[in-house]
């Protein structure tokens, strides 16, 4: 085989080696954010014109969560806020709509404490989606009841549902004691 014949070949080897490389890849990237957000995955994806681009999106998420400083809540401030929830759910009784105003500010102090955005919601969703995508849904709906709330279009089980998507990343948002290490500090 001549020279040429040869070059020819490895280069044919190289292409195809560098095909395969770059469709596992994508691959093992797809199944690693399909696990990490779950069915927020599916939702990013339907939302975005391109699979690439929604996984763009998902990993660009990671980012920002890495450079951030979660932390885990100490045992007085999980007690103090244990104790504040149960008030809140007291106060449901009498005054539904209140109640669920004050959930949300309450989950909103909650996620401030432990080091995650919380300006615009969207942004506090993003962040969550990384760590809390299983609640991530429960906590978009009762954010969508609480403004529907706020205009006096909610029901009393609209109320009802908002507090118990509410408690449910309340929960993992206080229980959750394990903290990452900010990629800030992990690359020092």
């Amino acid at each position: 085989m001549s020279a040429i014949a040869w070059v020819v070949v490895v280069v044919a080897v190289v292409v195809a080696l560098g095909a395969i490389g770059y469709v596992v890849a994508g691959q093992s990237r797809r199944r690693h954010l399909q696990e990490r957000f779950g069915p927020e995955y599916d939702r990013v994806v339907q939302e975005t014109d391109s699979r690439r681009d929604a996984e763009q999106q998902l990993l660009d998420r990671e980012a920002r969560y890495a450079d951030l400083d979660i932390r885990p809540l100490d045992g007085e401030a999980r007690d103090m806020y244990a104790k504040k929830w149960r008030e809140v759910q007291e106060r449901f009784v009498d005054a539904p709509s209140f109640a669920v105003t004050e959930a949300d500010a309450l989950v909103t102090a909650v996620m401030a404490d432990r080091g995650y955005p919380t300006e615009q919601f969207e942004e506090r969703v993003n962040v969550l989606s990384v760590g809390h995508a299983g609640t991530l849904d429960r906590y978009r709906e009762a954010h969508d009841i609480s403004g529907r709330a706020a205009r006096q279009e909610a029901t009393t089980e609209d109320l009802r549902q908002a507090m118990v998507h509410y408690r449910a990343l309340f929960d993992e948002l206080l229980d959750d004691v394990h903290a990452h290490t900010p990629r800030k500090e992990a690359d020092h």
